[in-house]
């Protein structure tokens, strides 16, 4: 299979719809519809169940799916890499650290100056991006080190470090009665509350069913809380970032989250080895 055609694929399965991914692929719907068939023919298995109103992915286009997602992020992780290793050799490479935006503030604070103050330092390229998609960047070669935060993302392939573990809170508007309260339980976050939990996209895009507002980002969060419209759980240290008209309440029953700096394990890079080993000596 050429990545080219696995491009097409995993469009037309997010998208499930051949029109809009034609539209995402910049490109006219009816070769896009041919080069899946022809690739249908050629694995000798049906990808898609279409019907005059929908498209659907079958097992064996589940399977190919996340097979071709793997394989796509592999060969841009590659292609990212090798120019950076280019760059490493004539002395020009930094580190591209990826990290949730708002998260982790103190922790990445410290980290960084602690970096700097290394004799042998590099310059270290932040790239601030919304939930979940650290993982993302560190696995198609964007970055070359990535804070993550178990067990919301996923350190397989990986090689990580543990640097700190905390409790979550529950973030609400100042004047409503939780924010009053000293602790809260989970079951009484979210409708009990008169407060919908936000709902964050999933790894694929889409967002999960439920009541609460849609969210992309921090900003967008917290003034939709500010104005009663939702509610959100998040680790403790997001407290030092909060406007004055919010609240954080400790979740006593809530899992704790462990934010890790992560890395490929096949990495080479004497900068990303002294990041890492100056992050847990924090």
């Amino acid at each position: 299979m050429e990545t080219r055609e696995l491009r097409y694929f995993v469009a037309v399965a997010e998208e499930l719809h051949f029109g809009r991914a034609a539209r995402r692929l910049g490109m006219a719907q009816p070769p896009l519809s041919r080069a899946i068939s022809r690739l249908e023919r050629r694995l000798g298995a049906a990808l898609l169940e279409r019907t005059s109103r929908t498209v659907t992915l079958t097992e064996a286009g589940s399977v190919l799916l996340r097979e071709a997602r793997a394989a796509l992020d592999a060969v841009a992780a590659a292609e990212q890499r090798t120019r950076r290793a280019a760059l490493a050799a004539s002395g020009q490479a930094g580190v591209v650290l990826a990290t949730k935006a708002g998260a982790s503030g103190e922790l990445l604070a410290k980290m960084l100056d602690a970096y700097a103050a290394e004799p042998d330092a590099v310059a270290v390229d932040l790239l601030l991006c919304g939930i979940g998609e650290q993982e993302r960047m560190l696995r198609d070669g964007r970055a070359d080190v990535a804070l993550l935060h178990l067990p919301f993302d996923s350190t397989a392939g990986f090689d990580s470090e543990e640097l700190l573990t905390e409790g979550q809170v529950l973030v609400v508007p100042s004047g409503h009665p939780l924010a009053l309260r000293e602790q809260v339980r989970t079951a009484e976050v979210g409708e009990p509350a008169g407060l919908p939990l936000a709902r964050w996209p999933e790894r694929d895009g889409r967002y999960p069913e439920g009541a609460g507002p849609e969210v992309r980002d921090q900003a967008q969060l917290y003034q939709l809380i500010a104005l009663g419209r939702a509610c959100c759980v998040v680790p403790e240290s997001v407290r030092t970032l909060l406007r004055e008209d919010l609240t954080a309440v400790p979740v006593v029953d809530a899992p704790p989250v462990t934010t890790v700096i992560a890395w490929p394990p096949h990495s080479r890079s004497r900068a990303v080895a002294d990041l890492v080993r100056t992050a847990t000596q924090l």
